[in-house]
């Protein structure tokens, strides 16, 4: 019987952000099964997806051959890396939702760092990289890496003067205004921070509204915190409170757009990541996608 300790770190995530974090291979619909029939306990007994987590719980998983299948999932059966621009000093690959772009608890051979380390080692290249950004377990889209330490440090510093232009794509629940811009308190990191939001409607109906967002802060859990206290929570965000319906396997908020100017070479950089396929049907779902608009394709979403 698998069994995974709750650590301090994992104190604030729900159940379903749990599992996902020691089980990347696992679909998100999987897993959530997984708690509706019963099969996920600790030493009280029987858990639900609202279930609170407290340290040093020991988390028990059913004797499953398809969770182990799952459990025993390599880093070389996981989807190869994509780059989506490179320099001399800079690399940007995309995420996958569901993979830590830190080593964590449960992450610690495969996360989106060792990844691009392992991808630069097979080349032969001798820098060192790390990630100068952060995105959520959960979201998808581009992160950029500095390689070494100079490198890490002028990036670093576009960060810190806000001169990064950051946009996203997220499905909430409900029909929404056109546009707008939220300014609320937020929970980042224990404290409550000030955070703002520029958002555009790109498709809606009485269900769900497709927006693209432009971050102004970088709160932790900004997008989701902000929307769900407007009573648009994002689909698949358990947390705080989404709808969450079989056919989406992941949290519908994807990092489409990173701009910058190469600090290097001075140059306007624009990197863009198209929405992922699973997403992209799930807007057929709600009829909002592609097809339901006579397209014949993805339709252009972002910056």
């Amino acid at each position: 019987m698998p069994i995974f300790n709750v650590d301090k770190k994992d104190s604030d995530s729900s159940l379903l952000e749990f599992l996902q974090q020691q089980i990347p291979a696992a679909p998100l619909s999987y897993l959530r099964q997984m708690v509706k029939k019963g099969k996920v306990s600790n030493h009280s007994g029987l858990l639900t997806l609202d279930s609170p987590l407290s340290v040093g719980d020991g988390i028990r998983l059913p004797d499953s051959g398809r969770l182990q299948e799952f459990l025993s999932t390599p880093p070389s059966e996981q989807t190869p890396l994509q780059i989506l621009y490179e320099t001399r000093e800079i690399l940007v690959v995309d995420k996958p939702a569901g993979l830590a772009i830190h080593s964590s608890v449960g992450h610690e051979t495969d996360n989106l760092t060792t990844r691009a380390g392992q991808l630069l080692k097979q080349r032969g290249s001798k820098f060192s990289i790390a990630p100068v950004h952060r995105l959520d377990l959960g979201t998808s889209g581009p992160v950029l890496f500095g390689k070494g330490k100079k490198a890490c440090a002028e990036l670093g510093q576009l960060f810190m003067r806000h001169e990064v232009e950051k946009y996203y794509l997220a499905l909430v629940a409900g029909k929404t205004s056109g546009s707008g811009r939220l300014e609320s308190v937020v929970k980042a990191k224990g404290k409550k921070k000030l955070a703002s939001t520029e958002f555009r409607a790109l498709a809606r109906n009485e269900q769900a509204s497709l927006l693209e967002l432009r971050l102004h802060t970088g709160r932790q859990h900004q997008i989701r915190q902000q929307l769900a206290q407007q009573k648009h929570p994002l689909f698949g965000d358990q947390r705080y409170h989404g709808p969450c319906p079989q056919e989406l396997p992941r949290m519908f908020l994807h990092s489409c757009c990173l701009a910058f100017v190469d600090p290097f070479s001075g140059a306007p950089i624009s990197i863009k990541s198209p929405l992922p396929d699973e997403l992209e049907a799930f807007l057929v779902q709600v009829g909002l996608g592609a097809e339901d608009k006579g397209d014949g394709g993805k339709a252009e979403r972002g910056c």
